[in-house]
């Protein structure tokens, strides 16, 4: 008699404001069944037995060719009790798997967090929800290019999108090797994938040629790539694991943001909310449960340390946070890790900008006062290099483009659907830059709204878990899939709009100083004369 294994374990996801429980439906299930030997009076052939098995489960189930072969000997090896791995598809319920014997109990999947200069994967276990294990590496494009618009112009030379693809892929491998390993966990035991990022990095990870993205009218190749298998991206786990991208809405609007969209749940309320993820690009979301519109502003690599001289990646040896004596100018810093300082990262740079703004070292344009071109955070005796770690005026200048395009999306959005900043009830802030930035360092630059901080919510990763959400639910993958057709998408690679107001937004912390009025207090109680 078949049976389907089951768990009554929930997934806890955020819905309308709380955190409920959603029954787990996920895009691969195990199926245990012992079937009817043949015989001379039922001499049905195998692989029809098996189908007719799970007909009254399932539907239809498609078997692939390779999976034919298998059937006779997965029969017999255990006397006909077979576990059969399927999975839903844009054609209905395929095999994806076929095990001798009850194998159930081991049901894995993977969720990715595909990011222009982090790859993260996460290994779950189907039956509960649970993540078993994370790996974080160093996307392997970066050696072609810290920037997304290089890698996008490598492309298009001979073997180049290949070579892209192969490094991107290749990170993932090494990733999931490690979480295989780690977790006892066999590469044929990972029976579905759902992978989250931009537009160009699911393009990359595809194969798919990403040129017209960054071209009027800038359009991708594909926003919904569908069901597809691991084996045609080369990855090394099931080849027949069923691959599932999120869809996006546009060049610079991708997987990733529906991701956020999914998990922070703004799109079931009431309340008017703001998803922002800075990083490569800075992509926005502004709406509710009737309606969503999306834009996307270049903000660049400064972020993640990629600009500034002594910029770094979040590791050891970074500096996080920056804080400044108002008196004498004193610096006082937190490293990564127990080590010397070595350089900066992302949020370490946004610290640096607020209190050089705070404490006059800087004018309201991000320049340096009193002939100053740079500021020392750390002599040379105290850094890890034995150079002096300094902030100069072209890091402060990259920084300021990168707020720039942040403060002029979100007011061309907003005036795009008739709103003010003032009307934003909830501030979603996505992603690992987010989850580590000082709020008040945000908002003191002008990066963030200047809202009560009460409004302020960090999803951190919320690409790898909107991915697991999808994973793990069914449910979820049709609601991502809703999301991306109700957004609206702002083009603004073609707003002369954007463009005015990207010249004019390099103030701190934004040209028109009321909208800022924490900040302007700040500055009063300091005794600033607020000239520029």
């Amino acid at each position: 008699m078949p049976h389907v294994s089951r768990s009554q374990s929930q997934l806890v996801v955020l819905q309308d404001g709380l955190f409920r429980e959603v029954p787990l439906d996920p895009l691969t299930r195990k199926i245990c069944l012992r079937l009817n030997p043949p015989s001379l009076a039922d001499n049905l052939a195998d692989v029809d037995r098996l189908r007719e098995s799970l007909q009254p489960l399932l539907g239809p189930v498609t078997v692939p060719l390779p999976l034919m072969r298998a059937v006779p000997e997965a029969c017999r090896q255990q006397d006909w009790v077979v576990t059969a791995t399927v999975g839903m598809t844009g054609r209905g319920w395929e095999l994806v798997d076929l095990e001798p014997g009850d194998t159930s109990g081991r049901h894995f999947g993977l969720a990715v967090d595909i990011g222009t200069t982090t790859v993260v994967a996460y290994l779950v276990d189907m039956r509960t929800g649970r993540v078993l294990d994370v790996a974080a590496g160093c996307n392997g494009q970066v050696a072609f290019g810290e920037d997304i618009l290089t890698r996008i112009y490598l492309a298009g030379t001979t073997d180049g999108l290949a070579q892209m693809q192969k490094s991107v892929v290749g990170t993932l491998n090494c990733l999931v090797k490690q979480l295989e390993e780690r977790c006892a966990v066999a590469p044929e035991e990972v029976s579905a994938v759902v992978a989250s990022g931009n537009t160009t990095m699911m393009h990359f990870l595809l194969g798919l040629d990403p040129a017209q993205i960054c071209r009027e009218p800038y359009h991708p190749v594909v926003n919904n790539p569908g069901f597809l298998r691991a084996q045609e991206i080369g990855l090394k786990i099931n080849p027949l694991a069923i691959l599932y991208c999120l869809p996006g809405v546009g060049s610079y609007v991708g997987g990733d943001v529906i991701a956020g969209v999914l998990v922070s749940g703004m799109h079931r309320r009431e309340e008017l909310a703001l998803f922002v993820d800075i990083g490569t690009n800075a992509e926005m979301v502004l709406g509710n449960k009737d309606w969503l519109a999306a834009c996307a502003g270049a903000a660049g690599p400064a972020l993640e340390g990629g600009v500034a001289r002594v910029g770094m990646r979040a590791e050891p040896g970074a500096i996080k946070s920056v804080r400044i004596d108002q008196q004498n100018h004193r610096v006082h810093y937190q490293v990564i890790g127990k080590v010397k300082p070595k350089g900066i990262c992302g949020s370490g740079l946004v610290d640096c900008l607020a209190e050089f703004f705070l404490n006059g070292i800087i004018d309201r344009s991000a320049r340096f006062r009193n002939g100053r071109t740079f500021f020392t955070l750390v002599p040379a005796a105290e850094s890890a290099t034995g150079e002096d770690i300094t902030v100069a005026q072209t890091d402060l200048d990259n920084l300021m483009r990168t707020k720039g395009a942040v403060n002029a999306a979100l007011e061309t959005l907003l005036e795009g659907v008739g709103l003010g900043i003032g009307e934003i009830e909830r501030f979603y802030v996505a992603g690992a830059f987010g989850m580590y930035l000082d709020t008040e360092s945000a908002i003191t630059i002008g990066l963030y709204p200047d809202l009560p901080r009460e409004r302020i919510v960090r999803l951190g990763n919320s690409s790898g878990e909107g991915a697991r959400q999808v994973l793990l639910s069914n449910q979820k993958r049709l609601e991502a899939e809703e999301i991306a057709r109700r957004i609206t998408y702002f083009e603004l690679n073609a707003s002369q709009q954007f463009m005015n107001r990207f010249v004019g937004s390099k103030f701190l912390p934004h040209t028109n100083l009321d909208y800022y009025p924490t900040v302007k207090e700040k500055l009063k109680k300091r005794g600033m004369v607020l000239d520029g």
